[in-house]
């Protein structure tokens, strides 16, 4: 679930098409790496300075995205500095992705654009962390966390995401036809709600939907509507459908891919066994908590929150498909605040 960060060094690519393309590498928040992209590409007359997703804000991220850019700039003799930016695209609404926009936003003309799904993230952003707050809460409770280890994750969340702050955008990606002159967008729910892909010419951006070595985060549909497995695996199957001679996948994290349908597979592959295991799993009523610990054992830090979103939505997606049932639901009956819920396998075809 995480990854750590390598030496600063400006990865740099070349599209078909002769986009020039620069991978500028971040620390986003501790043990876990992260890469913004910058585009350079004259089209039609037009200049695009395009930076793809800004990093967290957090600790020296902002520095780093900065020093990337001058990097870049030497590189290429050019001036690319965030006054230089003609857009900023971000692939979706987590604030590895994002949060550094509140330290880009006031120093760039660059226009921002999302998708609208993910669009409130940006805009009404401490609404957003109050209401997912309060849907997290309930997740846990029904997932079987104590009262204390409960208001710890939450304070967990809650810190993670403190130090960003609402940010205008200018544009969003389904009102402008999910295209920006050459640059051609493919919404990928699941990971996150509005998740956008974004490809210039051969070269795919998948920002956390593909990524290599590792299968992104799911969390349950529950707590955010447009994610969850099951939109996550239907937008894989999408992707492969739109997948038209893409070369080279460039993720938000880990190395590149270049073997998107490979790939897919991989992690496709990746959920069916987890799937399977937690079919296994409830053969005896056992609770999403019961269930993360058997899959992922104790986690620690932020990566406990992590691992009880990722049962969460594996068990979401088997009883969505009526191949759980709740095995303490007169307990729910009778209660109208959330109870820890134990789930378990239903015969074949039954209800």
């Amino acid at each position: 679930m995480d990854d750590s960060a390598g030496e600063f060094q400006v990865g740099q690519f070349e599209s078909a098409g002769g986009a020039r393309i620069f991978q500028i590498p971040m620390q986003v928040f501790p043990g876990l790496s992260g890469y913004a992209y910058l585009v350079l590409l004259e089209e039609a007359g037009e200049a695009y300075r395009v930076l793809i997703d800004s990093g967290s804000g957090f600790g020296g991220s902002n520095q780093q995205l900065e020093a990337g850019l001058q990097r870049v700039a030497g590189l290429t003799g050019e001036p690319l500095g965030f006054p230089d930016l003609t857009h900023i695209l971000i692939t979706h609404g987590h604030i590895d992705h994002f949060g550094g926009l509140t330290y880009v936003r006031p120093r760039t003309p660059a226009l921002i654009g999302i998708h609208e799904l993910d669009q409130r993230n940006l805009t009404s952003y401490e609404e957003r962390l109050t209401v997912v707050a309060r849907r997290l809460d309930e997740f846990l409770q029904e997932a079987g966390v104590a009262e204390t280890r409960r208001q710890q994750l939450i304070e967990l969340y809650k810190i993670t995401k403190s130090l960003s702050r609402s940010v205008r955008v200018d544009f969003t990606y389904e009102a402008q036809g999910m295209r920006l002159g050459p640059f051609e967008m493919l919404h990928t729910p699941g990971h996150c709600a509005g998740h956008v892909v974004i490809r210039i010419h051969d070269v795919l951006f998948s920002g956390d939907h593909v990524l290599q070595d590792i299968s992104p985060h799911q969390s349950p549909e529950h707590l955010t509507l447009s994610t969850g497995l099951d939109h996550y695996l239907k937008s894989l199957t999408l992707l492969q459908h739109w997948n038209k001679g893409i070369r080279l996948t460039l993720g938000g994290h880990r190395a590149p891919t270049t073997d998107l349908n490979g790939r897919i597979e991989a992690i496709r592959q990746v959920h069916e066994e987890r799937l399977q295991a937690v079919l296994r799993l409830l053969e005896q009523p056992q609770t999403v908590k019961d269930v993360s610990q058997a899959l992922f054992g104790e986690a620690q830090g932020y990566n406990a929150l992590l691992a009880l979103e990722e049962a969460g939505a594996h068990v979401e997606y088997l009883y969505q498909r009526g191949q759980l049932g709740i095995d303490n639901l007169e307990e729910l009956e009778s209660n109208k605040a959330p109870v820890p819920i134990r789930y378990r396998c239903l015969p074949r075809g039954a209800e």
